[in-house]
């Protein structure tokens, strides 16, 4: 055991945005109001709330300044409401709901960059610098997350020297925080170490956070792997809910469930309660008329019943 974990880790659920984003039928806001405030009273202290994109590519997203504005009534103050901005214009729209941090999103793929968000690697770079520096100057924080970085569906694997490429262009915008995501789910535990340690030629440690996909059932390894690291934020979604409109076949993220019961285990904290964790998903899961994605959260549901 020559592994130094981290005593705390934060657990930044994205189910209101990445989680719901992908679903065909529409979620009302107050519905995703309330999945935001049984996340909060399970204890996430960080979350994506909305993003704010062209409603006629994310139509699942276009209440966001609804959803924004509802919760703006009972805000806590101790928590961070992160929204996900493409744009300036997606930014200004973002602003007057003054949220904790802005999103924004690169890809490691260039093809996935093209078909994702229609320009290059570096069109995207130079698109959100303005929104970078807005958000300083307004003292929001700005979370830089980059897609694919262990693989991508139309180029397959992906040369760790393209994740510390975009991770430098990232920083030098101005991102204070790195997401390392596997989009599509296709990473294994070294194969996100070698991203991650590509990452860190150009942030620290403390700057990087994983985000992993569960398509292959490798989303828990993963995060293991990325702890062995030093990585201590990681995005999860409650019942493992979500997937990506451009990535064919993924399937959800990581479920906040199984990664909160490993962290439990392993006698890192989290601040989460478990079983209210639970309430939330199957909250969610019910309201979509879907099977609960977590193991931990069917194993916990089968032991009350039995």
């Amino acid at each position: 055991m020559s592994h130094s974990y981290p005593d705390h880790v934060r657990i930044v659920d994205v189910s209101p945005r990445d989680g719901l984003q992908n679903e065909s039928m529409t979620v009302p806001t107050v519905v995703k109001q309330t999945l935001i405030n049984d996340l909060i009273a399970a204890g996430v202290k960080k979350l994506e709330a909305t993003s704010f994109v062209s409603p006629k590519w994310v139509p699942q997203m276009g209440d966001n300044s609804e959803l924004m504005t509802a919760l703006s009534e009972s805000r806590h103050d101790d928590v961070m409401y992160s929204v996900l901005v493409p744009n300036m214009r997606g930014f200004e729209n973002a602003i007057v709901h003054r949220p904790d941090e802005i999103v924004i999103f690169g890809s490691a793929s260039e093809t996935f960059s093209q078909k994702n968000i229609n320009c290059s690697i570096d069109e995207s770079i130079e698109r959100f610098a303005p929104v970078a520096a807005a958000a300083k100057e307004q003292g929001i924080k700005v979370r830089g997350v980059i897609s694919c970085t262990v693989g991508c569906p139309y180029e397959g694997e992906i040369d760790p020297s393209q994740v510390a490429y975009v991770t430098k262009r990232l920083v030098e915008i101005g991102s204070e925080q790195i997401g390392i995501a596997d989009t599509i789910g296709v990473g294994t535990p070294l194969k996100v170490q070698r991203a991650l340690q590509a990452a860190l030629e150009y942030a620290d440690i403390a700057m990087l956070s994983g985000h992993f996909h569960d398509t292959y059932g490798q989303a828990v390894s993963n995060t293991l792997a990325a702890l062995q690291m030093g990585v201590s934020e990681f995005d999860t979604s409650v019942a493992g809910l979500g997937g990506c409109p451009y990535a064919k076949g993924a399937t959800g993220n990581v479920a906040t469930e199984d990664v909160v019961y490993m962290l439990h285990g392993m006698g890192i904290s989290t601040g989460i309660d478990l079983d209210k964790l639970v309430v939330a998903g199957e909250r969610i899961s019910e309201f979509l008329g879907r099977r609960n994605g977590s193991s931990v959260a069917r194993a916990l549901i089968n032991k009350r019943q039995s």
